[in-house]
């Protein structure tokens, strides 16, 4: 097996921010994942996963974080969680449920796309190019529902590979790249544990447990990857860090709470933690 995978789990803005205090308090305990020989991103982790691997430290997250840095103003409506719900609630089939999620994310009339790279690109700061380090970049291809791992070889940029990572349907159109549309690597599963099978320590940050529909659990895709020899440690927010999140994982103004819940919950978890990752 392979050595150590850190896995960054999606989670929108606030999910984003907690998964940053998770880091930093991981880090101030002695357990620094981030230099993991492979980093698995999925929407917000993809973003964090992309700066970690070029070499931001967690701390530079956390603080940017409590300071309101790193933020966007993306509002979504009642409507569009209506569609998107809809599509994705459609059917009890997961094949079917992501195909309905990919035609309403197609049929949408939404932003255009280089908004969504603006974004992004303020987002991921100066990280423009692919690191040398090992990084994963998940994204779902909007026709055929089929999850693809982009990495330095795929022949796409990084700022391409995260924007399609991001692309929440309905709320942003799927973005172009490699000749497919893309959209959010969250659609199938919030955090694609999945991916790193093949790695003996696996250390996993998941802001949003499961996707909305028929989809495999971060807990059940850990469970699975543990039956196969792995040693995985899930961290997912407590009742105390869900309870200052909200449900809102757009909302800007619990971006600095949610950040300092989850460098909490880690401090907690620290001793856990380190019997995965250091062996």
């Amino acid at each position: 097996m392979a050595n150590t995978a850190l896995v960054l789990g999606g989670g929108g803005a606030v999910g984003g921010a907690w998964m940053v205090g998770v880091l930093a308090g991981l880090a101030e305990a002695g357990v620094e994942v981030s230099g993991a020989d492979v980093v698995i991103g999925t929407s917000a982790g993809a973003i964090f996963g992309s700066r970690l691997a070029s070499g931001v430290t967690a701390a530079e997250l956390y603080e940017r974080q409590l300071a309101g840095a790193d933020g966007i103003d993306l509002t979504v409506t009642l409507g569009q969680t209506a569609r998107f719900l809809w599509a994705a609630l459609g059917s009890r089939n997961p094949r079917r449920s992501v195909a309905r999620l990919g035609r309403a994310a197609l049929a949408a009339r939404t932003v255009p796309e280089s908004e969504v790279f603006d974004a992004v690109g303020t987002l991921l700061g100066d990280v423009r190019q692919w690191p040398e380090r090992e990084l994963r970049i998940t994204a779902v291809d909007a026709r055929t529902g089929n999850l693809e791992a982009f990495d330095a070889s795929s022949g796409v940029t990084l700022l391409e590979a995260v924007a399609a990572s991001c692309a929440v349907p309905v709320v942003w159109p799927p973005v172009s790249a490699g000749g497919r549309r893309w959209m959010d690597g969250g659609s199938r599963s919030t955090s694609n544990l999945h991916l790193a099978r093949g790695h003996g320590r696996i250390v996993a940050i998941a802001p949003i447990p499961k996707a909305v529909g028929p989809h495999p659990s971060a807990l059940r895709q850990a469970a699975d990857l543990a039956a196969a020899g792995a040693r995985v440690s899930l961290l997912a927010p407590d009742a105390a860090a869900r309870c200052v999140m909200g449900r809102n994982m757009m909302d800007d103004s619990r971006r600095s709470a949610a950040a300092r819940a989850g460098h909490a919950q880690a401090v907690a978890l620290a001793d856990s933690v380190a019997e995965v990752w250091h062996g």
